[in-house]
């Protein structure tokens, strides 16, 4: 039952992450890039560890989960980073 669960929150891992490349397909947005690959780098540890059920990785799962984790955190900072105004003023 417990790989069942795994693979079904695999795949929605998955599927947000195809969700977010969409996205950043239509926008060119960096936001929707990173996010896309934080899910499906989720999806990819969570299928690799529940096909795997190796007993000595648990902490890696852990390591998985703080990379993906860090990636959203750099992505919403990247987003929000204050950037100097644009001069629209063509004459000068």
């Amino acid at each position: 039952m417990d790989q069942v669960t795994s693979g079904a929150i695999a795949m929605g891992f998955c599927v947000a992450g195809l969700f977010f490349l969409r996205f950043w397909r239509d926008t060119g947005d960096r936001l929707f890039a990173l996010f896309a690959l934080a899910f499906i780098l989720m999806a990819v540890s969570r299928a690799y560890f529940a096909l795997t059920e190796s007993p000595d990785a648990g902490e890696d799962r852990y390591w998985v989960r703080f990379a993906a984790f860090a990636i959203i955190l750099v992505a919403i900072l990247d987003k929000n980073r204050s950037r100097p105004p644009l001069d629209r003023d063509p004459s000068g």
